[in-house]
């Protein structure tokens, strides 16, 4: 492929032309967060004088990949732990045409803040690029490195890894053709509730002029003291001393059977608030924390008092989000009543008010149907909206409504399932173990992808805003917006 060439304020850059599109990969915003900077907030890295390779994309955070029964995970969360230090890295996709000002988008991956890459193929972001866009995706400090808060480090590194990468963006993304007056943040799932985060964070203003939170929300922050309980937890597994001196004894490989014990559903561990609730409700153990200067106070408070008024905010979720987790594994059809109420107890006191809210008892209700009704709408669908209600400034809501046939047409509009169509990537998750199943309407991602593009652009949405009182979402398949009631979990959450 042909040569391409870019001047950071780094060094310069090589990366390849194909097509309409120009790559540059692995292009490093931030020091590798080794040795001394393992627990380190994000130094500058050092600069270069020769033209550094921008061809590869290098290596990533250290995780491990989560399988799913049935389901080709790899085109959604990346090829696991590509090991090496350099890792705080990005990927820029810019027209191959010369151009200036272009809107730029940076993408931040989900993962359950415990794994994920930039370099998943469904969100590669060489569509947006071909339509116009300087599209960027990042990596991050995950896990132990990223979000927990040891006493002696620094608080939520793996969002201070994210804001530096902004902050790059600000600096970098005219010598990539793009207009860093002109950027939007967005990202799905975990990089959803970064996103959201980043919006009522102080130490992000400025760095961007919107923002897209798909399946996230800003409710999923925890109590620095209660995030503590897992901190010693975990030092104890490792048997080290709960603080930088014992984490750091542990090389970031070493830690990892650690960190997935501590995450199983059946680790004890109570990191319930003071109100009895868990916000994560156990989908991971490893979330940003409030109370520090990146998050000062929980995001919804944030929003109340202004934060993020001056960010246009787009914020959704998919019809069915908890079927990617119950569906594959039997959870929907098997669970019963008990162990049905048990597990919603774990994260909400009144758990048997929310089951008999969403259908528990009902003639023909299945137990496990009822609980993930419920958890539909616990965990995404309604925290979104009530981001949405506190957000002060311009706000608008959509929902993917389209049904996956995968599973005997079960796994429905399931987590994860707007991103081959926002990224116009349906081929990476098409087949019989693709998310999307054998043949998906690339109708839908032509029109969903455009709404995208059109939003980064001037924020044009062919929809009504969202308010409180004007509860107006945009169904992405119909294309139409809907006025859309309370929820019944409305009265269970914050």
């Amino acid at each position: 492929m042909p040569e391409a060439l870019a001047q950071t304020t780094a060094g310069p850059v090589r990366g390849t032309t194909g097509g309409s599109v120009t790559r540059f990969l692995g292009i490093p915003y931030a020091a590798p967060p080794a040795g001394p900077l393992r627990f380190a907030k994000p130094q500058p890295p050092a600069a270069w004088a020769e033209v550094r390779d921008a061809t590869t994309p290098g290596p990533n955070a250290p995780q491990k990949i989560r399988g799913v029964p049935g389901l080709d995970v790899i085109p959604l969360v990346g090829g696991g732990w590509q090991a090496g230090d350099d890792y705080l890295t990005l990927n820029v996709w810019r027209p191959a045409a010369e151009t200036s000002g272009a809107p730029v988008m940076v993408f931040i991956h989900g993962g359950g803040f415990v794994l994920g890459s930039k370099d998943a193929a469904v969100q590669d972001g060489s569509a947006f690029a071909r339509d116009g866009i300087l599209c960027i995706a990042i990596n991050y400090r995950l896990g132990t490195e990223g979000f927990l808060p040891i006493p002696g480090i620094p608080t939520n590194l793996g969002l201070r890894d994210q804001i530096a990468a902004l902050e790059w963006v600000q600096r970098n993304a005219a010598a990539f053709g793009g207009d860093p007056a002109n950027v939007t943040v967005f990202g799905e799932s975990a990089g959803a509730m970064s996103v959201a985060n980043l919006v009522a964070s102080p130490l992000a203003k400025g760095l961007f002029r919107r923002a897209i939170v798909q399946s996230g929300h800003g409710g999923m922050t925890r109590d620095i003291d209660v995030a503590q309980r897992l901190v010693r937890k975990l030092a104890k597994r490792l048997k080290v001393t709960p603080d930088l001196a014992g984490f750091g004894s542990i090389a970031p490989g070493d830690m990892l059977d650690a960190l997935e014990k501590v995450s199983a559903p059946t680790a004890r561990i109570d990191l319930r608030d003071a109100d009895g609730r868990e916000p994560v409700f156990g989908i991971s153990r490893f979330v940003p924390v409030h109370g520090d200067d990146v998050l000062p106070v929980k995001p919804l408070a944030a929003l109340a008092d202004g934060a993020g008024a001056d960010v246009d905010l787009l914020i959704g979720t998919n019809a069915e989000e908890m079927n990617l987790y119950f569906v594959p594994t039997g959870v929907k059809e098997k669970i019963g009543r008990l162990l049905a109420t048990y597990v919603i107890h774990r994260s909400q006191p009144q758990a048997r008010k929310v089951l008999k809210a969403y259908g528990m008892g009902a003639k023909g209700m299945k137990p496990g149907h009822a609980f993930t009704r419920a958890l539909h709408d616990l965990v995404f669908r309604w925290p979104a909206r009530r981001f949405a209600e506190e957000h002060r400034g311009r706000t608008h809501m959509y929902e993917l409504e389209w049904r996956s046939p995968r599973y005997g047409g079960q796994l429905g509009a399931c987590h994860a399932m707007e991103l081959p169509f926002i990224f116009d990537t349906l081929a990476s998750v098409t087949g019989p173990e693709g998310l999307v199943g054998e043949n998906p309407p690339q109708g839908l991602a032509d029109r969903v992808h455009r709404i995208w593009v059109d939003y980064a652009r001037t924020g044009a949405l062919p929809w009504a805003e969202f308010t409180r009182d004007q509860r107006t979402v945009y169904q992405l398949e119909r294309g139409e917006a809907l006025q859309e009631p309370v929820m019944p979990a409305a009265p269970f959450l914050p």
